[in-house]
C-alpha cells in the first residue's frame, strides 16, 4: 500500500487558563487531546466541530505555527516536528493554509503582487523579478483573477476576491497539502459556494490533498472524502464521508447531523 502523505500520532496541546480576573491560580485546558490520523494523497479530510473544540489549534500544529506538547507528525516519511533550518523550510512549503478571514489574513499595506509573491522571495530567492511576476500572474489566473489585480490593495476587492488572493498565496509554492481553516465561513453563502467549487477544481487540476476545517456539515459534505467529528479536543467519529454524514455512531455526531435540515448529496 502507498504510505500516507501525512501521519499524525497522539498530538496533544494544552494552555494555561486563569481562574478569573483577579485569580493567581491557573489550570491547564486541553485544546487537542491525543489526536491521530493518516492523510492519504489526493483525498479531502473534513474536520468538523463546534467553535472551541480544537480544530484551529490542530491546524496550526500541522503547520508548525504552534508546537505540540507531545505527539508525532510524519510528512512524506520525514519527522516534521524534528525538522529545523533548511529542512523545515523545505517541508513547510509542501503544506500551506487558507485562513478563515480573507481580510485579516492579507496585509492591507501590500499590493497583491507582493502578497502572493512573498513566499517565492523566501523559498525561491533564485527567481528574478520577471520570473516571480510570471508565477504570480499564472497563479492568480488559476483562482480566477486577472493580471490587473497585481497592483491593487486588499481593500479594493470583495470578500470572495480576497479569499481568492489568499488561495493564490497558498498555491504559489505548489504545495501538496492545503489546509482550509473555515475558508468560507466569513463569506456570503453564494460566494462561499463559488469558493468551494474553486477548491474542488484546483484539487482536480493540481492533484492537491486537502484538510478542510469547518463547523458546518453541509460545507464539509461538498468536498470531503473522509470526515472527523471533533469534540473537546478529540475525534469522536472518523470514517468515510458518506457513512459519517448519514449514519454516525457517536451521540454528539448524531446531534450535529440532526441539527442540519439537509446534507447535500
Amino acid at each position: 500500500m502507498t504510505p500516507p502523505i501525512l501521519a499524525v500520532r497522539n498530538l496533544r496541546k494544552s494552555y494555561s487558563v486563569r481562574g478569573g480576573a483577579f485569580a493567581t491560580a491557573t489550570h491547564r485546558a486541553t485544546a487537542v487531546d491525543n489526536v491521530s490520523f493518516d492523510l492519504e494523497r489526493g483525498e479531502t479530510l473534513g474536520i468538523v466541530g463546534e467553535s472551541g473544540c480544537g480544530k484551529t489549534t490542530l491546524a496550526r500544529m500541522l503547520m508548525r505555527l504552534i508546537e505540540p506538547e507531545s505527539g508525532e507528525i510524519d510528512y512524506r516519511g520525514d519527522n516534521f516536528l524534528a525538522a529545523r533550518g533548511s529542512k523545515l523550510r523545505a517541508l513547510r512549503r509542501g503544506i500551506q493554509m487558507v485562513f478563515q478571514d480573507p481580510a485579516g489574513s492579507l496585509d492591507p499595506r501590500m499590493r497583491v503582487a507582493a502578497i502572493v509573491g512573498e513566499p517565492l522571495a523566501i523559498h525561491e530567492p533564485q527567481l528574478n523579478r520577471a520570473q516571480r511576476q510570471a508565477r504570480v500572474i499564472q497563479t492568480l489566473a488559476s483562482v480566477g483573477l486577472e493580471a490587473d489585480a497585481l497592483t491593487r490593495y486588499p481593500h479594493e476587492f470583495s470578500g470572495g476576491q480576497k479569499q481568492r488572493v489568499g488561495i493564490a498565496r497558498a498555491l504559489i509554492l505548489r504545495p501538496e497539502i492545503v489546509i482550509g481553516d473555515e475558508p468560507v465561513s466569513a463569506l456570503d453563502v453564494s460566494v462561499g459556494a463559488q469558493i468551494l467549487e474553486l477548491l474542488a477544481k484546483l484539487q482536480r487540476d493540481l492533484s492537491l490533498t486537502y484538510i478542510l476545517i469547518s463547523h458546518s456539515l453541509p460545507v464539509v459534505a461538498q468536498l470531503a472524502t473522509r470526515v472527523a467529528v471533533m469534540r473537546s479536543g478529540r475525534f469522536v467519529e472518523f470514517g468515510p464521508a458518506a457513512q459519517v454524514l448519514s449514519h454516525p455512531n457517536d451521540p454528539y455526531a448524531q446531534s450535529l447531523l440532526a441539527a442540519v435540515p439537509e446534507i447535500p448529496a
